[in-house]
Order: structure tokens, then C-alpha cells, then sequence
């Protein structure tokens, strides 16, 4: 295959939208804009978020605390979770996938500690509380941090 014969894939090219080219066309004389007005001037419009003149949305709502936004979200699940595997399983965040106790791991697994282990497994993952690493190593098993 050669640069010249390649071609989009049939119907995802549009023919652009020709205005102000005569009224038989169906968008001649205003081209589309309407009569006179803020947004048939050139450069005319509002800016994004602009409600005419009335406090806009973004700053009616009230705020409250801190958003870092350089915080590392992390996918939590509980020590209960890890309950449904076999004994002596190396459980990591593949296995969590698997399993379908998680969808996906944003940057990484953190273990919680609600609830109760009985089982001895391996958990391999980016973070563990305190209270679920003493419970995975009090059922037998080790808390690996990956």
C-alpha cells in the first residue's frame, strides 16, 4: 500500500457546510446567523459559561474543601473481598480483575480493613492499611506491597 492510495473510511468525510453562498442554497443572505445581534457580528458570542449577564452556575454553587489535583487515586477494596479465593492464591491486581471485584486499577490496589479473612493467600498490592495487613498475616498469608 502506497500514501496515495489511502482513503478515509466511506461516509466519516462530511462535505463542509458552504454559507452566505445565495439563498437558493439554503443558507445565503444571513448565512445562518439570524438578523443583527451580538452573535451575527464578526467575533461576536459569549465566552463558554457566559449566562447573559446572571451569576453563572459555577460560581452559584457553593464550594467547600481542597481538591488535590495531584493526588494519586487508588482503587480500594476491602479485606472481605479477598474472602471468595482458594487457599494459598496469589492474589494480585490481575486476579482482583478476574474475579470482577475491580473494573480497573487507576494507579494501583489499596486493601482496607473491613470485615475478616479466614483464608491464608499471598495479596499482592500497591498499599495495604494497617488493620488489613495485621489481618491477612493473623489468617496465615502475606501482604506483599507491590
Amino acid at each position: 500500500m502506497k500514501i496515495h492510495e489511502l482513503s478515509p473510511a466511506a461516509g466519516s468525510v462530511k462535505d463542509v457546510k458552504r454559507v452566505g453562498r445565495g439563498h437558493g442554497s439554503g443558507n445565503g443572505k444571513t448565512a445562518g446567523k439570524g438578523h443583527k445581534g451580538q452573535n451575527a457580528r464578526s467575533g461576536g458570542g459569549v465566552r463558554p459559561g457566559f449566562e447573559g449577564g446572571q451569576m453563572p452556575l459555577a460560581r452559584r454553587i457553593p464550594k467547600r474543601g481542597f481538591n488535590n489535583i495531584f493526588a494519586e487515586k487508588m482503587t480500594v477494596i476491602n479485606v472481605s473481598d479477598l474472602a471468595k479465593f482458594k487457599e494459598g492464591t496469589v492474589v494480585d491486581t490481575d486476579m482482583l480483575k478476574a474475579a470482577g471485584i475491580i473494573k480497573k486499577a487507576d494507579n494501583g490496589v489499596k486493601i482496607l480493613g473491613k470485615g475478616e479473612l479466614n483464608v491464608k493467600l499471598t495479596v499482592q498490592a500497591a498499599a495495604f492499611s494497617a488493620s488489613a495487613k495485621e489481618k491477612i498475616e493473623k489468617a496465615g498469608g502475606k501482604a506483599e506491597v507491590m
